[in-house]
């Protein structure tokens, strides 16, 4: 079922949405396990390790983009995330502009209490923000919407990297249960 704006798109913009919407999952290209690469800039942010978190995901992007055959893209971890009267920023995807490769954009802590962001949290955010380039660089979309597909791709992502959420089965992350 497709949110709310939908029907303020243009047809040549529901014909994109729609396109996003029909793609439901994001296997991770055979290859080495990532999985230690994912955890890694979660312990340097258990360990409120800036520049650490940084190079991390730095790492895990470079692997997974590498993998996906897509350009690479640049991570950026700041400390506290930006907001206003609009909310909290948690993270952001700038395309490439001008030969500069495309940026993500993640913030370390919250906005309000200047708390660390829980792993999981942090994780997929830096995914989410991962999502927003490949629609661009895989997909080849002109555009790249929160659809639903885009949100199960990204929680598809998420489980092949960090597992299901503690407390849940399979099933509640989109995975058959055993």
């Amino acid at each position: 079922m497709p949110f709310a704006y939908y029907d303020r798109l243009t047809p040549a913009r529901r014909r994109i949405y729609d396109r996003s919407d029909a793609l439901t999952e994001l296997p991770i290209p055979a290859g080495d396990d990532l999985r230690p690469l994912a955890e890694s800039p979660l312990q340097s942010l258990a360990q409120d390790r800036e520049t650490a978190v940084q190079r991390d995901c730095q790492r895990l992007l470079d692997a997974l983009t590498l993998r996906f055959g897509v350009p690479s893209l640049r991570a950026k971890v700041f400390a506290v995330r930006p907001r206003g009267d609009w909310g909290e920023l948690h993270g952001m995807y700038r395309p490439e502009e001008e030969g500069r490769r495309a940026i993500v954009e993640l913030w370390m802590r919250t906005a309000q209490q200047q708390r660390v962001v829980a792993p999981r949290t942090f994780l997929r955010t830096l995914l989410h923000e991962l999502c927003h380039h490949l629609d661009y660089e895989m997909f080849r979309l002109e555009e790249t919407f929160h659809t639903e597909g885009f949100y199960k791709r990204e929680s598809h992502l998420l489980v092949q990297l960090a597992g299901p959420a503690p407390g849940r089965g399979k099933s509640a992350q989109g995975e058959p249960a055993t």
